[in-house]
């Protein structure tokens, strides 16, 4: 998912940004000693995502914290039903909830539309692939819920893979020179993938030897013709 150094640095961070130096209201209405026990339910039903990472939440506030998990990442949890259970002092329950549920439901959130889509193309060998239009800060977080949703990840950053856009097909001078540059300066096992936006460009992939290539914006009908002008190619 994440490295647990990086998460907890993120952890810490998200907790500063809502608490500051303290949490006025619960320091001020709750006793320090006093013990509550919470429950995390399903308002409807979803695929769980984040459940560690809620509950880390709680430990950073206090270590000695007790949680009982009824559910794991990637399980259908229905609607109505106890997700987990914690128990410790009330202060440190309160001051971490809400950075512990916004990340619960953002990411159960990603995965459950994410298995929705992958249901959605279960029976068409189609997968579902996510993009590196993530929420700054939440992106190996965020590929990890598409995982748990049954999707795959395309590249994590721009340092892991070539994929030549608009702008640097523009800048090249067109799509046959921005290959031959790329193919000719990266390493020899880096695949070369190219965005294309209209059959002429299709065409124009292909003949460069374009080793992926990804529709954008396409319609329906413009991109049965693209995958048939490239499986006539590469079958």
């Amino acid at each position: 998912m994440i490295e647990r150094f990086h998460l907890l640095t993120f952890l810490r961070a998200a907790l500063q940004e809502d608490l500051g130096n303290s949490d006025l209201t619960t320091e001020l209405l709750i006793p320090e000693n006093h013990i509550s026990r919470a429950e995390i339910v399903a308002k409807e039903d979803l695929v769980l995502a984040g459940i560690d990472v809620a509950l880390e939440v709680f430990r950073l506030l206090q270590p000695d914290v007790r949680v009982s998990k009824s559910f794991e990442d990637g399980s259908y949890v229905k609607g109505g039903n106890i997700i987990c259970q914690i128990e410790g002092y009330t202060r440190g329950l309160l001051s971490g909830e809400r950075v512990a549920l916004n990340l619960l439901q953002h990411l159960s959130g990603i995965a459950t539309l994410t298995a929705r889509f992958v249901r959605e193309v279960s029976d068409t060998g189609v997968k579902i692939v996510d993009t590196r239009k993530t929420t700054p800060g939440l992106r190996a977080l965020e590929k990890y819920a598409v995982r748990v949703g049954g999707g795959y990840n395309h590249r994590f950053g721009l340092f892991d893979g070539i994929l030549i856009k608009d702008n640097h097909i523009s800048t090249a001078g067109g799509i046959k020179k921005a290959v031959e540059r790329a193919r000719e300066k990266a390493h020899h096992l880096l695949k070369i993938e190219v965005e294309v936006k209209n059959l002429d460009e299709v065409k124009e992939a292909l003949e460069a030897g374009a080793d992926v290539i990804m529709l954008d914006n396409m319609v329906v009908e413009e991109m049965r013709e693209a995958v048939k002008q490239i499986r006539r190619r590469a079958p």
